[in-house]
């Protein structure tokens, strides 16, 4: 190290680093369509209406997944504002945590080799999809860091660790089914498979411990379910059903068909570049050669995963994100096997990568400019990344360490909070094409709107809401995203915020709003059979793709 301080004091200021680029601008854009608008939406309504059990999106009850990351939302909102800001905070310290814990799998698997442990630390928290995750609130960061800590607790336990060990294993596994069902199963499953798999280990004995800790999982993890299984019984079809099986066999159930390919093309592009490095010494280095914890690693902390989630018929990047504490012990473990003078061959090659994907963020005003890029770019998000640049070009000239190792993780820090850092201006400047309503909510306001009533035409737009604090009317017209599921309503009051416009029984109360003076948002074009609500306006404005006409 540059400096002589020990490899964990390196961690913490990592953290402090990664963590203050994280929180720099953080509520500088709105929660973005679809999924970080459906979970900040649904925690504010759930911190408003003050109903824990029974999440709503729009009005609505939204069972789509359990309620942990709802309860997160509405947790952050109530102690940062229901802000951008709130909706973030906690998934930026999930990710945070998952770096220590990736840490602490590395002291596991390096045997304490704390300058390894830190190295994978470092390779996890610099990879490119980890940082997608916590900027994107969905339930992937908060699975993710659970599966981690139920997968810690369970090694650390079988590497000798005392009784509380194995809690935290049930605790994690518990809370991991209560953000997202049977799927938190995965990795931890993995993690134990992987530890006694054709290695003789020794079997630990089944103690009262086990007992209590069973006993905990089912508590936390089933409680909800059970719970709104004894309300109503037919959730029981619901959730084993069409949100376990359909989920996974059938991709028209939520829209997110993928090819078979779609993991094995997007898990190392998103995790570039460590995992060309990866891939191209795992290629090189002779299966013998490699010891069979490792050989378990790769097998049952990246391959069957990421085999069962291409099955899988419904497909998301971040759903793999359990993958990637595994790619990042095994690109330490294979990059650990190089000569320095072969490490330095990937150092400068990283280096330069890192150089070019900052140059071309220092371009993109230029570019925008001259209307080559289709986004707004100013000043800061240029002189971000020249920054980083500087650093990068300062690193490799100045720094006269013997050892590559220090140098590549320094750098890869150096890239990652200058893109944080030069990322944020983009998202604040552009929220219109990254599906944000900020500015829809901004213009409403300045135009002295948000006093009338709202409608949204075929669309589902719970980042409006959010902005607005209230739930606008939504004009159903044949967009499936707003065929929601209201089979558990107690009763009609559902559609007052949803309209079918194909329903002619609806049409004397979209009659009554109409003629209140409300504010219309249409995205793209009306169908030739609505346009006739339009003589009801007076004025339009165009902001973006959408129309605003009161």
């Amino acid at each position: 190290m540059p400096l002589p301080i020990t490899s964990r004091t390196w961690l913490w200021l990592f953290l402090a680093a990664l963590g203050l680029a994280f929180l720099l601008g953080l509520g500088a854009w709105g929660p973005l369509e679809s999924s970080e608008a459906r979970y900040a939406e649904i925690g504010r309504e759930m911190l408003t209406g003050q109903d824990w059990l029974h999440p709503r999106l729009l009005g609505i009850q939204h069972f789509h997944k359990p309620p942990l990351t709802y309860w997160l939302t509405a947790a952050g909102l109530g102690l940062f504002g229901e802000t951008a800001l709130g909706v973030r905070v906690l998934p930026v310290l999930a990710v945070l945590l998952q770096v220590l814990l990736v840490y602490g799998l590395g002291l596991l698997f390096f045997a304490q080799d704390r300058a390894r442990a830190l190295a994978a630390a470092v390779v996890y928290g610099t990879l490119p999809v980890v940082l997608i995750s916590a900027l994107n609130v969905t339930t992937d960061a908060y699975l993710a860091t659970l599966e981690l800590a139920a997968a810690y607790g369970i090694l650390r336990y079988y590497h000798g660790g005392g009784a509380r060990w194995l809690y935290l294993f049930w605790l994690g596994l518990g809370l991991a089914f209560l953000t997202k069902g049977p799927v938190g199963f995965v990795l931890p499953l993995m993690a134990v498979v992987g530890f006694y798999f054709r290695q003789g280990q020794a079997r630990r004995p089944f103690t009262w411990h086990h007992a209590v800790g069973i006993g905990l999982f089912l508590l936390v993890g089933l409680s909800w379910y059970l719970y709104l299984m004894a309300e109503n019984p037919a959730f029981l079809r619901y959730f084993l059903f069409e949100h376990t099986v359909e989920r996974f066999a059938n991709a028209a159930t939520f829209n997110r068909a993928k090819p078979w390919w779609f993991y094995l093309v997007l898990a190392p592009a998103t995790s570039l570049p460590w995992s060309v490095a990866l891939m191209t010494q795992a290629v090189r280095t002779r299966w013998a050669e490699v010891p069979q914890p490792w050989r378990n690693v790769l097998l049952f902390w990246v391959v069957l995963p990421l085999v069962f989630f291409s099955i899988s018929k419904s497909k998301l990047l971040l759903y793999v994100l359990p993958v990637f504490p595994g790619v990042a012990l095994l690109t330490v473990y294979y990059l650990g096997r190089l000569t320095d003078g072969a490490l330095h061959r990937w150092y400068v090659g990283f280096l330069a990568f890192w150089g070019l994907l900052l140059a071309a963020l220092c371009l993109v005003p230029v570019l925008s400019a001259v209307g080559w890029v289709p986004l707004e770019a100013g000043p800061l998000t240029a002189g971000a990344a020249a920054a980083g640049i500087a650093l990068l070009v300062l690193l490799l000239m100045f720094w006269d360490e013997i050892r590559v190792a220090p140098r590549l993780l320094v750098g890869a820090g150096l890239f990652t909070v200058a893109l944080l850092v030069a990322a944020k201006p983009l998202l604040h400047q552009n929220e219109l094409t990254f599906n944000g309503s900020r500015p829809l909510a901004e213009f409403l306001q300045e135009n002295q709107l948000t006093n009338r009533q709202i409608l949204v035409y075929n669309e589902l737009l719970p980042s409006l809401a959010f902005e607005l604090g209230h739930v606008p009317v939504s004009l159903y017209d044949g967009n499936q995203s707003l065929s929601r599921e209201t089979q558990f309503e107690a009763n009609d009051t559902w559609q007052r915020q949803l309209i079918n416009l194909q329903n002619p029984q609806q049409e004397p109360y979209l009659g009554s709003l109409l003629v209140q003076r409300p504010v219309l948002l249409v995205k793209g074009e009306m169908r030739p059979e609505r346009r006739w609500m339009l003589r009801y306006f007076r004025q339009q404005q165009k902001l973006g793709k959408w129309t605003v006409w009161w």
